[in-house]
């Protein structure tokens, strides 16, 4: 079932693109960036392949995805900040998040917020839904679009040059996407798990 979403979901990129060509892939990376979880292992790799063709050039996708992630990301970034912190501190209790984890969260962003964003921007999964938390944060807004951009266009760049490389076989790629995740989510449960216990070793 799974897979067959994703090849409709792949399917309905690939004509984007094809269609759109630069604009396509700058819209898909703004909807993936707005805590839409379109897969950019597709986008961007297809767009490689395109590289490959001829159709397009690789610093060009690279520049429209980094350019979509962030129109897609202020969107998100100012629903963090004018209605997240409100909302986390009314129901956070029901998700383990206290006023302190929140106090944390904004003293981590306001340390090392370029480099969570940085990071960020290049973890599957996470790069979708980061700009909400550095709303919440009241992350410096230029700050946030600087190392959006350059984290974005890092990420871009290299899924574009492997669809470029592998060329018709991009589609290949996703088996190690999807292993990548695997480690992702795993590293997610560890940090699930010890936020947990240390939740109720402060209660």
């Amino acid at each position: 079932m799974l897979e067959k979403f994703i090849a409709i979901v792949a399917t309905w990129i690939m004509g984007v693109i094809s269609t759109m060509g630069y604009g396509g892939v700058m819209l898909l990376m703004a909807i993936e960036s707005a805590c839409i979880p379109l897969p950019s292992e597709i986008i961007m790799p297809f767009a490689g392949f395109l590289v490959s063709k001829g159709e397009m050039t690789l610093l060009g996708i690279a520049l429209a995805g980094a350019l979509g992630c962030v129109i897609g990301s202020i969107p998100a970034y100012y629903v963090g900040m004018f209605g997240g912190r409100p909302l986390a501190e009314r129901y956070g209790k029901y998700l383990l998040i206290s006023k302190r984890d929140l106090d944390w969260a904004d003293n981590a962003f306001a340390k090392h917020g370029q480099l969570i964003i940085f990071l960020g921007r290049m973890l599957p999964g996470v790069r979708t839904f980061i700009a909400f938390p550095a709303g919440v944060a009241r992350m410096n807004m230029s700050k946030f679009i600087i190392y959006t951009f350059i984290g974005s266009f890092i990420w871009c760049w290299l899924l574009g040059y492997a669809g470029m490389k592998t060329g018709e076989h991009w589609e290949d790629l996703k088996v190690y996407f999807h292993e990548f995740h695997y480690v992702i989510f795993a590293a997610g449960l560890l940090f699930v798990i010890w936020y947990v216990r240390r939740h109720f070793k402060q209660h």
